[in-house]
């Protein structure tokens, strides 16, 4: 199978895992990711005119901070998973400038011409991260701003991160990130920092079921089956301190401008 083959059967297995995730995502783990949702539209200032774009908006928690900044202003979600798109949906019903699309945000329409784009812990599930930045760039309008804010190859040294990591063992092959900056060849880069706020959880089997059942396990479990995951978790739960459990991953944030043309960045003549 050829690789267009390839990503056509990760982002349906993705898109299906996240269908039967989203509700428990919305529970879980929305609330505990709302620190770096917020660090990411805070960068957003100084935009142009027009719609602000969400790839890959899961339920879209980004919605009720856009909405206020710019209530004027088109807002339209996207993402590939029905579930989370549903979900995304009840969110925004009422607002008649919010749209929520269906679809694969990994390449985005050049003709959405956007003031803003900005995405939360979808770019590291996508088979081609690199394409996908360039695509989100590629849409702003000159002055328009990108933030993305996604887990990188390392997220935390000890805890339960860290440790689901371990028992995983995957071997993951993070090269991907090297090529994100040069992807944006041409972008304003305004901020590359990683950003770490505190995340606490009931327990180690609480987080342990809820990235299983509600997070990005899920694509694992379909894949491999029950079985498989019943003895993963035996394995996290043998190295797991017990009681509720605290830690401080780390996200990475890449903010960017797009260039004003010389046409509209010259000063007047008269």
């Amino acid at each position: 199978m050829g690789r267009t083959g390839d990503v056509t059967d990760r982002l349906a297995r993705l898109a299906q895992s996240w269908d039967e995730a989203a509700e428990g995502y919305e529970t879980y783990f929305v609330p505990r990711f709302a620190p770096w949702v917020r660090a990411a539209v805070d960068e957003l200032d100084d935009v142009p005119e027009g719609p602000v774009l969400v790839p890959c908006c899961g339920t879209f928690p980004e919605l009720a901070l856009l909405a206020p900044r710019w209530p004027g202003r088109r807002i339209a979600g996207i993402d590939l998973s029905a579930g989370m798109v549903r979900l995304a949906r009840l969110r925004a019903a009422g607002n008649p400038l919010v749209e929520v699309v269906q679809g694969n945000a990994m390449t985005l329409d050049p003709a959405w011409s956007a003031a803003a784009v900005v995405s939360v812990f979808g770019l590291q599930q996508l088979p081609d991260p690199a394409t996908a930045i360039r695509s989100w760039y590629d849409v702003l309008r000159p002055g328009g701003r990108l933030c993305v804010v996604y887990w990188p190859g390392t997220i935390e040294d000890t805890g339960p991160f860290a440790l689901l990591d371990k028992v995983i063992d995957a071997g993951r092959d993070n090269s991907w990130e090297d090529d994100l900056i040069p992807a944006l060849d041409g972008a304003v880069i305004e901020r590359d920092v990683h950003l770490s706020f505190p995340m606490t959880h009931p327990g180690a089997a609480e987080y342990f079921d809820a990235a299983n059942h509600a997070g990005p396990m899920r694509a694992l479990a379909l894949a491999r089956g029950d079985d498989y995951i019943a003895e993963l978790r035996a394995k996290y739960l043998a190295e797991a301190p017990d009681g509720e459990w605290t830690h401080h991953p780390r996200a990475r944030l890449i903010s960017v401008r797009k260039q004003l043309s010389r046409a509209a960045g010259a000063p007047p003549t008269s």
